[in-house]
């Protein structure tokens, strides 16, 4: 038995993995890691593994980073963690004035949590608790768009819309009410907006029906990652900013995929001009390294809950490791590094690549489109080009392109049948080529049949 075979051994008597049926482990190996460098991985017996999909999108700039490493052994030998319910320290309050100056204008206010999950848990209650201390108790109910996806937890899951997570637990959620989202899913690029004016009027509809009764509009901007990396235009956001700002009903951007550069600016919402209620941010901002998400809010919000300690007004809502100093030491050495080495700018050159890698796929009979904003790709395999008919999800298409993936050393997870490029910002033009040959013959062989 190989190293690799006794680790999986191991690994599956005893861990229960996310997102997974762990009884396709009969047949489809586990993959022990034993270290990283870079965009690769390695496993216990020497193989190495592109980690073009960045470790679930967290990790920009490379394993075993030596700017991130030493950060955080520094902050080790000084602080590991001390509660931040009347206590703070040194690298929270550097990194929430660092983010201040980062995030959209107004947002002056970080409140931190563990994981996105949570931070979506915060920027909900948070925003339902400031209408009950306004006098606005009515306002408790949100508005989404269909397709979207916000975490695992029961408030994140009732604010999302992909299936194979909520329909399971459909009797415990909240009641949100959803519109159709606006992706342009098939279309070209220049129909977008086209598409994004014809849904947001079903958005405005909505709004104006139940404004007395909402308090916040939830969306990912630009890329609903989770249900197929679907994406659509920034004027979308711009046109829900005013609207909302119209009918009294809070913001909220979940960038916890799409913030730190992912989509060609730093956060997403940038490229709308607009500054969100609440901007919930995770994954990118430690580089990948250790769990730290934040919601930065506005003055408004953060003022509807200052007063004496007898209103009983106090926002309790808390975690043990909130603020976690190591966590909050990795994220400033993940912003020092964007902003040594200019790193938005770097990418536009890799996302140009990217795209040109990409287009040829574009006349592959069984993919039925490709897209991109910024440093992401997808392609989408359908079982008929025309129609844009979808290939039945038991037939576990893009599991046949993971698999020939693997055998190549590029680690391709998909997402049902789409296959997404989502790199570390430290790949190479090299590192892509092979990426896009991989992606080619995987579609070959998956589509046979």
């Amino acid at each position: 038995m190989n190293l690799n075979d006794e680790w999986m051994r191991r690994d599956l008597a005893s861990v229960w993995h996310p997102c997974t049926q762990m009884k396709d482990h009969e047949t489809l190996p586990m993959v022990p890691i034993r270290r990283g460098k870079g965009a690769w991985l390695e496993d216990f017996e020497g193989k190495h593994y592109l980690d073009i999909v960045s470790s679930w999108w967290v990790n920009v700039f490379g394993h075993a980073n030596p700017r991130i490493n030493a950060r955080i052994k520094s902050q080790l030998d000084e602080l590991e963690h001390v509660i931040l319910s009347g206590f703070t320290h040194q690298p929270v309050i550097e990194l929430s004035e660092r983010l201040e100056r980062l995030a959209p204008a107004g947002l002056g206010h970080c409140f931190y949590a563990d994981n996105g999950s949570s931070a979506i848990e915060v920027a909900l209650k948070m925003s339902y608790h400031y209408w009950q201390n306004v006098g606005r108790p009515e306002k408790r109910r949100f508005l989404t768009i269909t397709n979207g996806y916000h975490g695992e937890t029961l408030g994140a899951l009732s604010v999302g819309d992909v299936a194979i997570f909520t329909e399971t637990y459909r009797s415990l959620l909240l009641d949100v009410i959803k519109v159709p989202a606006p992706d342009g899913f098939g279309l070209p690029r220049d129909q977008w907006i086209g598409q994004a004016r014809v849904r947001f009027a079903e958005m405005e509809v909505a709004l104006e029906r139940h404004a007395h009764e909402l308090s916040a509009v939830i969306v990912e901007p630009l890329i609903q990652c989770a249900g197929g990396m679907r994406m659509y235009p920034p004027e979308y956001l711009a046109w829900l900013r005013e609207a909302c700002d119209r009918h009294g009903v809070h913001l909220i951007f979940d960038e916890i995929a799409v913030g730190f550069g992912r989509t060609g600016t730093l956060f997403a919402c940038e490229q709308a001009g607009i500054t969100p209620d609440f901007l919930c941010l995770s994954k990118a901002l430690t580089g990948g390294y250790l769990p730290l998400s934040v919601v930065l809010t506005t003055d408004a919000v953060y003022g509807a809950f200052y007063d004496d300690y007898e209103t009983l007004r106090a926002f309790l809502h808390s975690h043990s490791y909130t603020g976690n100093p190591l966590a909050c030491a990795a994220a400033l050495a993940t912003l020092d590094i964007f902003e040594q080495d200019d790193v938005i700018a770097n990418n536009r050159g890799k996302a140009a690549l990217m795209g040109e890698l990409a287009a040829p796929l574009r006349a592959h009979p069984q993919v039925g489109d490709v897209r991109q904003t910024g440093m992401v790709v997808a392609i989408e395999m359908v079982r008929h080009k025309a129609s844009l008919t979808p290939y039945d999800y038991r037939e576990r298409r893009g599991l046949r392109v993971f698999r020939h993936a693997m055998s190549r050393g590029v680690m391709l997870r998909p997402l049902g049948n789409v296959i997404y490029w989502m790199p570390p910002y430290v790949v190479t033009p090299e590192e892509l080529q092979l990426v896009a040959e991989v992606t080619q013959e995987g579609i070959d062989l998956a589509t046979r049949g």
